[in-house]
C-alpha cells in the first residue's frame, strides 16, 4: 500500500509500507555499497573521523571540555546531510555511473540551494540543542570548568549524574526524534530529485515515519547504535560507521519513496 503526498505542482511522492525488518535489508545493500565503492566511502568517513579528532582537541585546549557529550549527540542531529556525499555514491551506483570521491564532495550542487536550507535547519536544530545541554549542564554542575581529568568522575559518578545524563538524554532524545522525522528521506529525496523543495521533501519525510513508524524506530535505534559505537571507539569508527548508514539511509528512501510523475 503506497500513499500519496499532496503537492502544489511537480511530481508527487508516494510513501510505501515497509515491513519492520526491512531497516537490516538497508543496511545490507549499504554494506554492498561500501564493498562496491571502498576508496570513496572510507574516504569521507575518514574526513569526519578526523574533522572530530580536531574538534576534541580544541575542547580540550580552550577547557571546553564538558561539550564533548553534547557535541559527540549534536553529531548525529547534523549527520543526515553530512552524508550527502554518500548517497550521492550509492546513487552513482544505481545508475552505473562511475563514483570518484570528488563526486561526493560536490554531489551538493545537484540541488544546492534546497539541501542547504535543510543542512540551515539541521544547524539551528543543533545550536538549541547545544545551548540546551549548556544550560542543563549549569543546572547540575553551576559554571565551573571541568577538566579532562575528573570529567567522567563528576559526570558519571557524582550525585548529580543520574538526574544529569536523565535530564541531558530525554531532552536530546525529543530534539533527535524531531531531526529524524524531518530527515529521514528528505536530503536523500532533494539529492535525487533536483525538481523537489524542501517544503516537499519535509512533508514527505514525516509522513513517512508516520506510516511507517515501527520500521522507522528500529531504522533510528540501529543509527543511533552504529553512530555510538562510531564514537566510542575514539571517532576512529565514524569510517566505516558513517558511510555504512549513509549508503543505507539512501536506500531506505528509495525503498520508501517513489514518484508519480503525473
Amino acid at each position: 500500500m503506497s500513499h500519496a503526498v499532496t503537492v502544489f505542482s511537480g511530481p508527487t511522492p508516494y510513501v510505501h509500507r515497509v515491513p519492520v525488518d526491512r531497516p537490516w535489508i538497508w543496511l545490507r545493500r549499504g554494506w554492498n555499497d561500501l564493498r562496491r565503492a571502498p576508496t570513496a566511502s572510507l574516504a569521507y568517513g575518514l574526513v569526519f573521523s578526523l574533522i572530530s579528532f580536531v574538534i576534541i582537541g580544541g575542547l580540550w585546549l580552550t577547557d571546553l571540555i564538558y561539550l564533548i557529550l553534547p557535541l559527540s549527540a549534536g553529531f548525529m542531529l547534523m549527520g543526515p546531510v553530512l552524508a550527502v556525499g554518500l548517497y550521492e555514491i550509492s546513487r552513482r551506483l544505481a545508475a552505473n555511473e562511475p563514483v570518484t570521491i570528488a563526486g561526493a564532495v560536490y554531489a551538493l550542487q545537484r540541488n544546492a540551494s534546497q539541501i542547504t536550507l535543510m543542512g540551515v535547519a539541521l544547524m539551528l536544530f543543533l545550536l538549541a540543542w547545544i545551548r540546551l545541554a549548556t544550560l542543563i549542564f549549569a543546572l547540575f554542575f553551576g559554571y565551573s570548568t571541568l577538566g579532562l581529568d575528573n570529567f567522567v568522575a563528576e559526570v558519571f559518578f557524582s550525585a548529580e549524574s543520574i538526574p544529569f545524563v536523565l535530564t541531558g538524554t530525554i531532552t536530546g532524545g525529543i530534539l533527535a526524534a524531531l531531526v529524524f522525522a524531518i530527515s529521514a528521506v528528505s536530503i536523500p529525496m532533494l539529492l535525487d530529485r533536483p525538481d523537489v523543495n524542501v517544503a516537499v521533501a519535509v512533508v514527505t519525510s514525516i509522513n513517512a515515519v508516520r506510516i511507517n513508524a515501527l520500521p522507522m524506530a528500529v531504522w533510528a535505534a540501529l543509527i543511533v547504535l552504529f553512530t555510538a559505537a562510531g564514537l566510542v571507539t575514539a571517532y576512529l569508527g565514524l569510517i566505516v560507521a558513517l558511510p555504512l548508514i549513509g549508503h543505507a539511509t539512501w536506500h531506505a528512501y528509495k525503498d520508501v519513496i517513489s514518484f508519480d510523475e503525473g
